[in-house]
């Protein structure tokens, strides 16, 4: 979900880890050059969807942590390469904390449904991200790094040459 703390999480969880960071919204917006706001008006939904599969399928190997965008959960052959490639963690963040945090919502570059708020996303999106996660996560009065322990123990994560 959007504001959920992909990115934030993802970057601690690899420097933990000692593995590469991927952000699939940085990709998107360096193999463009415009920002994801300015790709949904100027090209489109469809387009970015389609840049944003086409990206996140690119992406090979199991030593790093991948922050897709909000919307990755919407794209089924992304999703499935995701599974295909490694495990997938839904933060779990409730509604209250997302609309705290997106509050650039008509710059942040989230796809929206025409008329769609960020409760009909949020009430919309939820059970997908359930239906995909090999491991739920609540952020909420958590601090980044305890989820990321969280995780860390979870999944019996070790850094990357501790053997």
């Amino acid at each position: 979900m959007p504001g959920s703390g992909k990115s934030t999480i993802g970057l601690l969880l690899a420097k933990a880890l000692f593995v590469r960071f991927v952000d699939t919204d940085m990709m998107i917006r360096d193999i463009e050059k415009r920002s994801l706001q300015e790709i949904l008006n100027e090209s489109g939904q469809a387009y970015f969807e389609n840049r944003e599969s086409e990206v996140i399928q690119s992406i090979n190997g199991r030593t790093l942590v991948i922050a897709t965008g909000g919307s990755a959960v919407l794209l089924p052959d992304a999703m499935a390469h995701l599974k295909k490639i490694g495990e997938i963690v839904y933060l779990q963040a409730p509604l209250s904390l997302i609309e705290k945090r997106l509050w650039n919502i008509k710059t942040r570059g989230i796809v929206l449904g025409e008329g769609q708020s960020i409760e009909d996303l949020y009430v919309a999106r939820e059970p997908i991200y359930r239906q995909y996660a090999d491991l739920q996560v609540s952020v909420e009065g958590k601090t980044p790094e305890a989820v990321v322990q969280t995780i860390i123990s979870t999944l019996h994560l070790k850094p990357r040459g501790s053997g």
